[in-house]
């Protein structure tokens, strides 16, 4: 399926870096949805049922945590998600890793790993050569 047929909900506090996403992943073909805390992600998640959901594990009014409690008791199930944090505990990736999770990405980051990422998790052939880099 190409691009342009998706939707990714990116979920983050921080303008900067959803500016970023934002504007690679629309240059992509992506549809992309914006929220910038855990009650926004979690209401535009259940309203638009976005084919991906890109999560900050840390965000006002409600973690990304949470907010994937929440959507994994959803009829539909879990979206599937790649989350992003500035945490350095393996703790977390666990935890986030046991909720579902289908990446995990430390920041900061290249946005070029975001998108193999996303490739590999909607099942988008790449347009680059290179491989799915699983950094732990």
């Amino acid at each position: 399926m190409s691009p342009q047929q998706r939707t990714i909900l990116l979920v983050d506090d921080d303008h900067e870096i959803v500016e970023s996403m934002r504007t690679i992943l629309e240059n992509r073909g992506y549809r992309i949805l914006v929220a910038r805390d855990g009650n926004s992600g979690l209401m535009v998640a259940e309203r638009e049922n976005p084919d991906l959901l890109i999560l900050d594990m840390m965000m006002p009014k409600k973690s990304g945590f949470l907010v994937l409690e929440k959507l994994r008791s959803r009829p539909g199930g879990l979206i599937p998600t790649i989350m992003i944090t500035g945490n350095e505990g393996s703790r977390h990736r666990a935890y986030a890793e046991m909720l579902g999770v289908r990446d995990y990405i430390r920041k900061p980051f290249a946005m070029e790993k975001l998108v193999r990422s996303i490739d590999k998790v909607l099942g988008v052939a790449p347009r680059t050569a290179g491989g799915f880099d699983d950094e732990v």
